[in-house]
């Protein structure tokens, strides 16, 4: 059934192509869902997917009752606001390395909706105008062929009923993998790497943007397109993600 299939991708590709002949079983336990439309089921999601109260600023979770972490209180980070929908575990790491290593786009619009329902519970902040994904290098996204920010900021854009612009931001440089680096050079390592489209930059004058990714890390990344977008004239910048990993 797999024969002419030369590379890993290809297998990856086709073993996909099975396990989507049931789209309607749960993509972390494999039990049967509510429709094809249901990749996670009601069980997993009530399971994996708890609310727990976070730090408004840097999203990592925090006792009931503080808002803001000493953390953030004294090194606020540049962006507004960050929102994440849960810790990047299980079974949230192995669904987000599916959807960025291995062609699980349909994964895109679950783990959106999770998103979405996230900022949902969260008390009420400045009004976002538009969406912007992080986006990837080009060989990068050569080598992919998507960038699974944009997949989720798509999604994401719909669940909300906002607009989305995939082509605002660059990624003007290749740079070593951040988790690759120590925290130290994790923090020069992406500076002057990303840059906002010329033609974009009267659209982006004054509005209020959040930065959409699909795992938060360190939030080094985050910060220096927080610069790049206030630099060009943004009025506020939050941070939306799936999966934060945990401090």
């Amino acid at each position: 059934m797999l024969a002419g299939i030369a590379s890993p991708r290809g297998l990856i590709r086709a073993g996909r192509a099975l396990f989507d002949r049931w789209p309607n079983r749960c993509a972390v336990c494999h039990a049967g869902t509510r429709g094809a439309a249901a990749r996670i089921c009601d069980d997993c999601l009530t399971r994996f997917a708890p609310n727990v109260p976070r730090c408004e600023r840097c999203a990592l979770q925090r006792p009931d009752g503080v808002t803001v972490c000493g953390s953030c209180l004294r090194n606020p980070p540049p962006w507004s606001r960050a929102v994440v929908a849960c810790d990047y575990a299980y079974p949230w790491d192995g669904l987000l390395n599916a959807l960025k290593f291995h062609d699980a786009i349909d994964l895109a619009a679950p783990l959106a909706q999770r998103l979405a329902l996230a900022l949902q519970r969260r008390a009420p902040s400045p009004p976002v105008e538009l969406l912007v994904p992080v986006p990837l290098a080009a060989a990068r996204l050569r080598e992919r062929g998507y960038n699974q920010a944009a997949l989720l900021s798509r999604q994401l854009a719909r669940e909300l009923d906002l607009r989305t612009e995939p082509q605002w931001l660059l990624r003007t440089s290749d740079t070593p993998h951040q988790t690759a680096l120590p925290r130290a050079a994790r923090l020069t390592n992406l500076r002057g790497a990303f840059a906002v489209e010329p033609l974009a930059l009267a659209a982006l004058r004054d509005r209020h943007v959040a930065l959409v990714d699909d795992v938060m890390t360190t939030g080094a990344t985050a910060a220096e397109l927080t610069r790049v977008l206030y630099a060009a004239g943004a009025a506020s910048v939050q941070v939306w993600a799936v999966a934060r990993t945990p401090g």
